[in-house]
């Protein structure tokens, strides 16, 4: 009994595959899409003309030719430009051939669009800043304790002058990140502009993530500047206090003698109030919270 099970699965796979050889033995119609890539440019030369991301062809042959196309993983339709430059306007049916992964034996039926045009010109270099693209958030209390720091932070982009000419920068890919609450480096790429060349294709992102904190300086002293040889100024007080914000690495190796406070002359002679505000220089990597006072009192003695 056991025995016979077998040999009827057996047929009933050999039956199968049977019909499918049959089957695909019959000549069937089948729509695929591709993209398009223009390749062979003169030396120099390239372009920025923007041409049909993917095209559509339809096919008519064997059921078991189709099938190979689609599980040959074949992704371009591929168009030599050859030697010719300026406008060019192209019938992709002059190319089949080009693209032997279309077999011999199928009938192309349909292409669409048929025909793409696009404008080849000389190709320069320039020298473009990278704009990282960041989706990030932070667990509570963290964030970003100084600026985002790539590796490169330009790269010479190559291209036609008439499209280069209007770019200032180049993105990476987006970098989604949650909760962050550590130091992170990733390896990006840069989003790819049809038609140009890129010197390097990605770049190193570094995000430094801290607890983010607070913390207070006292007697800060406050200068005055620019004042006349015949004038002296005396501020009350003439000391103040400074509240910081930043990471906490940070702020743990700022000092009060890397801050300054210091009033411009200019300011008390237009003040109309009595009290000036202080001009504050904090470290790199943090930002002001408030100083205490928040404004001076002043007299300005004159000497004769």
């Amino acid at each position: 009994m056991k025995k016979n099970i077998y040999v009827i699965i057996v047929a009933f796979i050999f039956s199968i595959i049977l019909w499918v050889s049959i089957s695909l033995s019959n000549d069937y119609y089948a729509t695929i899409e591709v993209p398009v890539k223009l390749v062979d440019f003169p030396h120099g030369f390239s372009t920025g003309s923007r041409i049909p991301r993917m095209i559509s062809i339809k096919l008519k042959g064997k059921g078991w030719k189709l099938v190979s196309i689609y599980l040959s993983g074949e992704s371009n339709f591929i168009v030599p430009v050859g030697y010719e430059t300026g406008k060019r306007n192209i019938n992709l049916y002059n190319y089949i051939s080009e693209n032997t992964w279309l077999s011999t034996e199928d009938e192309v039926v349909n292409i669409a669009p048929d025909t793409i045009s696009f404008f080849i010109e000389r190709a320069f270099a320039k020298k473009l800043k990278i704009v990282p693209k960041l989706n990030i958030n932070f667990q509570k209390d963290y964030g970003l304790a100084s600026r985002v720091i790539l590796s490169p932070d330009s790269t010479l982009v190559y291209g036609p002058f008439s499209y280069l000419n209007k770019l200032d920068s180049v993105e990476t890919e987006i970098v989604s990140i949650e909760n962050l609450q550590a130091k992170v480096a990733k390896k990006v790429s840069l989003v790819r502009i049809p038609g140009m060349r890129f010197q390097d294709n990605s770049v190193n992102i570094s995000l430094d993530v801290q607890k983010i904190v607070e913390k207070n300086f006292n007697n800060v002293p406050v200068k005055v500047i620019d004042a006349p040889m015949d004038r002296e100024v005396v501020l009350f007080p003439n000391q103040i206090s400074i509240s910081l914000r930043g990471g906490v690495d940070i702020l743990g190796r700022i000092d009060s003698t890397q801050l300054a406070a210091y009033v411009n002359y200019r300011d008390i002679v237009a003040d109309s109030l009595g009290s000036v505000i202080p001009e504050v220089i904090i470290p790199e990597n943090s930002s002001l919270i408030f100083t205490n006072p928040e404004r001076l009192k002043y007299i300005i003695k004159k000497f004769n």
